[in-house]
């Protein structure tokens, strides 16, 4: 009976421990989900602009995607997190493409699969381009859904009357920024389309969050 009794206690304060390991986790979770965003400093010229924007170093949006490449596309989920010069982005949507992850870490690009597979490409918009018949400008995207150019190559740029960039052409895209809204503290891409010869990518930003760096 006694080690009957032991062996129920300890069984019972494996569990207990084990739930409130569980139970700090997903608060850790929930605290990380919620962490809270800060407010943009003023951005009064185009220059300005480039530098504040092109200079944070840690910064996320939520938003929609709707991707057309002759026969193929979809509509999804697209969500992207910047942490200095790496990346964490996931595109989510219907044909079964599943939910695929794309990061890029220490310069380099990995692609996840819904079914877990880790592809790291060398040519990221020929590389999706082969395997789902679309692709995204993975590359500079990172600037362009800020609303800037990407500063490693010159661009043509359009500007609306309050200075806001509203066209650009940079390596063979051609990026429209048709709307902007109020967003921590300032004006911020709500929609942009991406277009080159084979593929049109459209975005639709729900929500920006930047961080202390």
């Amino acid at each position: 009976m006694c080690a009957h009794v032991t062996l129920t206690t300890l069984s019972s304060q494996r569990f207990t421990r084990g739930l409130l390991v569980a139970c700090l986790l997903a608060l850790l979770s929930a605290c990380a989900t919620t962490r809270p965003g800060i407010a943009l400093p003023p951005m009064p010229g185009w220059d300005e602009r480039q530098a504040v924007l092109g200079g944070m170093a840690e910064w996320s949006f939520k938003g929609r995607i709707a991707v057309k490449a002759g026969d193929e596309g979809f509509n999804g989920k697209f969500n992207w997190e910047q942490n200095r010069d790496d990346f964490y982005a996931t595109v989510g949507g219907p044909l079964g493409i599943g939910t695929v992850r794309i990061e890029g870490d220490r310069g380099k690009i990995r692609l996840t699969d819904k079914d877990g597979v880790e592809t790291e490409m060398l040519d990221p918009e020929a590389e999706l381009y082969f395997r789902y018949g679309w692709t995204i400008p993975v590359t500079s995207l990172r600037f362009w859904a800020l609303g800037i150019p990407d500063p490693g190559a010159p661009a043509k740029t359009e500007f609306d009357d309050d200075g806001l960039l509203t066209r650009l052409e940079q390596f063979g895209w051609v990026v429209t920024v048709s709307r902007y809204r109020d967003n921590s503290g300032q004006l911020m891409p709500r929609t942009l389309t991406a277009t080159n010869p084979e593929t049109r990518v459209r975005m639709v930003i729900d929500r920006w969050l930047f961080f202390e760096r």
